[in-house]
């Protein structure tokens, strides 16, 4: 467990960097968009390979099927509430966040970030971490501590708080690792393929709510060819 807490708090370290950057640096959207659509490819390879795939060798295709429509329900109504709260443009690459509510952008960096840590914990638990989906996890949580943190920085915001809420995104990414090792141990009788499948569909809305569209506003038609590219990466990194 403790393993997987670690690596799930390495995995989220990328969005203080991210906050790091943009007070640091004035990085364009164009950047941000890349790491962008690159991390969504990464993501769906993934998904594809190593939540799908793996819950299909112990459940029906109908039962990985209704599993993944729950959890893309249940992040969708979790979106749309923070959305209405004022943290629909957390990811937005113009700082369209300084009109919102940075309560809600933080609540929707941790439900962002709850399902690819769980997930990330289980791949520790079937005996190493998956590079793959550490590398997708970090290429999406980057561009969303710079994109966030500069509307919070034209906000008012000093580094030190925005900081310091990272930080506490980071542990609950953390814990959340640490939860999908514990939960998921085959010595529980749980083989995980229906929670597999339940964060597959959370992780699809994630990228279809919040990466894609963001990408897509300043890349356009570049962004399927660089999403194209990030899952041929991560077909890549999963035979390692």
């Amino acid at each position: 467990m403790g393993e997987a807490f670690l690596w799930g708090g390495i995995s989220a370290s990328a969005l203080l960097l991210g906050a790091f950057l943009a007070y640091r640096f004035r990085l364009g959207p164009r950047v941000i968009a890349v790491i962008m659509a690159l991390g969504s490819g990464l993501l769906l390879g993934s998904v594809s390979f190593e939540l799908i795939d793996e819950a299909l060798k112990t459940r029906t295709v109908a039962g990985v099927g209704l599993m993944v429509l729950a959890g893309a329900a249940v992040f969708a109504a979790g979106d749309w509430l923070l959305s209405r709260r004022g943290g629909g443009d957390r990811k937005d690459t113009g700082g369209a966040q300084a009109a919102g509510s940075p309560l809600a952008i933080v609540l929707g960096s941790v439900l962002d970030g709850v399902p690819e840590s769980f997930v990330l914990g289980l791949t520790v638990l079937q005996g190493q971490v998956s590079v793959a989906l550490l590398t997708g996890i970090m290429l999406s949580n980057l561009p969303e501590g710079m994109a966030s943190s500069s509307g919070l920085r034209a906000a008012g915001w000093p580094q030190r708080r925005v900081l310091l809420m990272w930080t506490v995104v980071l542990l609950v990414s953390a814990f959340s690792a640490a939860a999908g090792y514990t939960v998921l141990d085959p010595a529980d009788g749980r083989t995980g393929a229906l929670t597999q499948a339940f964060a597959a569909g959370a992780l699809l809305a994630m990228l279809s709510d919040t990466l894609l569209p963001e990408a897509y506003e300043v890349e356009g038609v570049l962004t399927g060819f660089l999403v194209v590219a990030g899952f041929a990466v991560s077909i890549a990194l999963t035979a390692i």
